[in-house]
Order: structure tokens, then C-alpha cells, then sequence
């Protein structure tokens, strides 16, 4: 595949059809009035596995061929994209082996676990988790699956963007949470081919801004591994794949505090009657927070997981 297509996307929705749930668009009236736009959610927190790392792993590991799936597969994740991995490659009928840092949510760890993955741990402030990861790979004889860094994964993330706008009609503009730009790749890859003119923008933890240094140098920027509640965000590059979608199709990256995203979380559970993890939260935090300019009338909103532990969640809002 040498670029990411519309028709990447529709067979990715084709593979995953019937195994993926087809999450629900939610609306507020609360929020619409808020904001003043009507606004559509795609709660991809109700999604399997509780977020939309789902679609991307399970198109990727359908692909696989019968050799592969022998040996089984690999993946590196702070926790949703090791839950997605874990259970595709249950139902492919193949074992999984994830790469989680050291101080991985519990519950993502725990859940990980559950779907029958061995889980190896490393420092995500000490290590670098691609490099392990493919070391890993190559010693087991695994074929690895990265978080976003992969076409088949992109195109199963679009797949969000191709239900959204099936069941919306065109969009003035989407929101969405931005950690390695898979999802943003696959979902602006399908929106700008559905409705023209569409605005992209991407929405990233105020200390995690990598994407928003890399679109303004015309070139993927590192920053220091963050240090924020959006775990699913921690990342310190763009990906090389996702990142060349996203320079070309993607009009802005904005930014959110942790205490925008808490409020956003606050608002999904009073108002929406949903749990939003911190990286799930994000893009509505932007919204709520008025961080996008001359905000049009029909806006989308990708709430993209729920893997929260009541502890954590109750800590995070008690604050």
C-alpha cells in the first residue's frame, strides 16, 4: 500500500464488520448550546475493548497469513492498543506478546492480561519501546503490529470517520484526540474524501504538542517523552506513515491542559452519562475549552476511549 485511500478504509470496514462494534453518534442539547454548533460525539469508548484501537488491530490481524498467525504477534502500547491486539489475535486463534510500560494504567494491564497476552514491562522514560518491541518480534519469530505506524492499522481507524459521516451526512469539522496519528491518518483520510472542505483538527495534551511542533517545522519533531494524565498521548514523535497523511490533510493541532481535559471528563459523565478515559476526553475538552477558532456549524467530535479504573477516575475528578 504505498498510500492511504478511501478504499483502504471501506475494506477495512468490510474485515471488521460484525466483529467491531458500529459505536453510537451521541448529541447534547446542553453542549450544542454551549458551544453554540450542533455537535455530533462518536463514543468510541462503547467500542470492544473500550476504545477505537480496536478497529485497527483487528483489520491488521485479519490480514495476516496462515504462517503468521502460527508464530502469533507482537505489539507496544501503554494500554489500548495492548487490549486491542490482545483480543484480535484471541479471536484470530494466535497468541500475542505486548510491550507496556512500567507504569501502564493497572487496569489496562490487568485487561491486557485477560485476553490471554503475555505482557512484557519496560520505561517509557528510560527505553525505546519500538526498538525492544522489534527486538522482541525477531527473537520470537512474531509479527509485530505497531500502535499506528501501519497502513492496515490506519485504515481500521478511518473506519471511525466512515460510520460518523454515514450516519451525520458532510461535517464542517472533526475533532479528534491525536497521540501517534493512526487515527487521525485513517479518519481524515475517509472525511476529507467524504465531505470536501472538511476542517481536520487534531487535538493533543498541552505538554505532548509533537504534532503541533512537526506541522508548523514542515517536519516530524521530538520532544521529550510527556508527562500527562493522557497516557494515551504520552508519545514524542509523530509516526513516519501517519505523519505524512497528516502534514497534507490535517489543518490544525490544538492544544488542552490536563485540567480542560478533567472538566471534559467531568461534563461526558454529568451531561453525556459516559466515562471518558484522559486521552478519550481530549478533542471535547478542546470544544468546551473554546479552543477552536470561528468554530462552523456541523462539528464531529471523536470521544476515543473509555479505559478508566473507578479509583483513578475518582481521583482525577476528585482533584
Amino acid at each position: 500500500m504505498a498510500e492511504l485511500s478511501l478504499t483502504d478504509v471501506r475494506s477495512a470496514a468490510d474485515r471488521i464488520a460484525g466483529v467491531a462494534h458500529r459505536t453510537p453518534v451521541l448529541t447534547s442539547r446542553t453542549l450544542d448550546e454551549r458551544v453554540g454548533a450542533q455537535v455530533f460525539l462518536k463514543a468510541e469508548n462503547l467500542q470492544r475493548i473500550g476504545a477505537f484501537k480496536f478497529r485497527g488491530a483487528y483489520n491488521a490481524v485479519s490480514r495476516l497469513s496462515p504462517d503468521q498467525l502460527r508464530y502469533g504477534v507482537a505489539a507496544y502500547s501503554s494500554g489500548n492498543h495492548a487490549q486491542a491486539v490482545a483480543l484480535a489475535a484471541r479471536i484470530a486463534g494466535t497468541k500475542a506478546v505486548i510491550l507496556m510500560p512500567t507504569d501502564a494504567p493497572p487496569t489496562k494491564l490487568a485487561a491486557t492480561r485477560g485476553y490471554g497476552a503475555e505482557v512484557v514491562t519496560y520505561d517509557r522514560y528510560a527505553q525505546d519501546r519500538a526498538a525492544l518491541a522489534k527486538e522482541l518480534a525477531t527473537e520470537r519469530g512474531l509479527t509485530l503490529i505497531p500502535p499506528y505506524d501501519h497502513y492496515d492499522v490506519m485504515a481500521g481507524q478511518g473506519t471511525v470517520a466512515l460510520e460518523l459521516i454515514e450516519e451525520t451526512g458532510p461535517l464542517d469539522a472533526l475533532l479528534v484526540p491525536v497521540g501517534g496519528g493512526g487515527l487521525m491518518a485513517g479518519c481524515a483520510t475517509a472525511a476529507t474524501a467524504l465531505a470536501p472542505g472538511i476542517r481536520m483538527i487534531g487535538v493533543e495534551p498541552t505538554a505532548g504538542d509533537d504534532h503541533a511542533r512537526s506541522l508548523a517545522a514542515g517536519e516530524r519533531v521530538e520532544i521529550d517523552v510527556p508527562r500527562t494524565i493522557a497516557d494515551g498521548q504520552a508519545i514524542s514523535t509523530p509516526g513516519e506513515l501517519t505523519f505524512a497523511v497528516n502534514r497534507r490533510l490535517v489543518d490544525s493541532f490544538e492544544l488542552v491542559a490536563d485540567d480542560e481535559i478533567v472538566a471534559a471528563m467531568a461534563f461526558a459523565f454529568e451531561r453525556l452519562k459516559i466515562v471518558l478515559e484522559p486521552s478519550g476526553a481530549s478533542a471535547l475538552a478542546a470544544l468546551l475549552a473554546g479552543r477552536i477558532q470561528s468554530l462552523p456549524e456541523r462539528v464531529g467530535v471523536v470521544l476515543s476511549g473509555g479505559n478508566v479504573g473507578l479509583d483513578r477516575f475518582l481521583e482525577l475528578l476528585g482533584k
